[in-house]
């Protein structure tokens, strides 16, 4: 191996109580925090070998995110850690998952108030490479995501889901997960991801993860913090149009359009919101409902300049 190696004697329980060494590369060894005992990895060879020193770990779970952390995210690592023996989050704002006009340069970056948040809830490694290592010069493979990365966020964002497939596909490559978590706020991207496991026989679980809200029912999202005061106040009639849909198909309504149609003519009430779509498909296929799946109304709007989505799921 070209780099320097240095030692790191760190105590990892195991059932033994044994100790054993774990070795980094030096040039990418950030830091380790005795208390809580997380890493925090930059390179990708360090990170293969943090993951081969575990490869005993029955499951590994693997939180994927673009940083500035908010509650929900909060909730995907601790579900993570409810459910697997070793967490790794990554924090990556993918260049690829962006369009020309769109805001990759300004997508809101707080690393040093996401580790904080991270030590909190005991994640075991946080990974963060540089754009030149995941996207070397010359490197032009993509995964394409067929016609679900197609419509609904898709068919505005073109080439949106191909950037998010091949960044996920590579992080799954490298961190080699048991499960990986995805909020199911993002309910396309969550199906997407499912499909591309399945179509790709990959030996990853995808674990969806409930979506959390603020005090007033505003689905978390990390560019939220774009929204001016008056923005955010109106941005309350996402959450209230969603639960308009859920009260009719409660009552027995099973007519997508016409909840489709009753959640437009919510949103159209409030004249600072751009109304992109609504569209209510199948949980399961992203196409036409079908018999026994449940419905997702998904929808995306812009109140100002800042573009928001949401669904509700609402059962068979």
């Amino acid at each position: 191996m070209p780099l320097s190696l240095i030692h790191l004697e760190h105590s990892l329980s195991s059932s033994h109580d044994e100790e054993r060494t774990v070795r980094y590369a030096k040039s990418a060894y950030e830091d380790f925090d005795e208390e809580c005992n997380m890493d925090v990895i930059r390179d990708l060879c360090a990170m293969h070998e943090w993951r081969a020193c575990r490869a005993a770990s029955r499951n590994l779970g693997f939180v994927p995110t673009m940083g500035y952390l908010h509650d929900g995210h909060m909730a995907l690592c601790r579900a993570a850690k409810n459910a697997c023996e070793q967490v790794v989050v990554s924090i990556f704002v993918n260049p690829t998952q962006f369009g020309p006009n769109e805001d990759l340069d300004r997508y809101p970056r707080d690393e040093k108030g996401d580790l904080a948040k991270l030590r909190t809830v005991g994640v075991d490694a946080v990974f963060l490479p540089r754009v030149e290592a995941l996207y070397p010069p010359g490197c032009d493979t993509r995964v394409h995501t067929g016609a679900a990365g197609r419509i609904l966020c898709g068919a505005r964002r073109p080439g949106h889901f191909d950037g998010v497939a091949t960044i996920v596909t590579k992080f799954f490559h490298i961190i080699q997960p048991t499960h990986a978590f995805f909020g199911l706020k993002d309910y396309q991207q969550y199906c997407i991801i499912k499909k591309i496991v399945s179509d790709l026989n990959m030996k990853v679980e995808i674990v969806g993860v409930p979506t959390v809200r603020e005090q007033d029912g505003l689905a978390m999202s990390s560019r939220n913090a774009y929204l001016s005061d008056e923005e955010r106040r109106c941005a309350h009639i996402i959450p209230e149009s969603l639960e308009k849909a859920r009260v009719s198909w409660d009552k027995g309504e099973r007519d997508v359009r016409t909840i489709e149609a009753l959640v437009r003519r919510h949103l159209e009430k409030e004249k600072r919101a751009t109304i992109e779509y609504v569209s209510a498909v199948d949980g399961v296929t992203l196409g036409a409902p079908q018999p026994g799946h449940p419905v997702v109304v998904a929808l995306a709007l812009r109140i100002g300049t800042t573009r928001l989505i949401d669904n509700i799921v609402l059962r068979a």
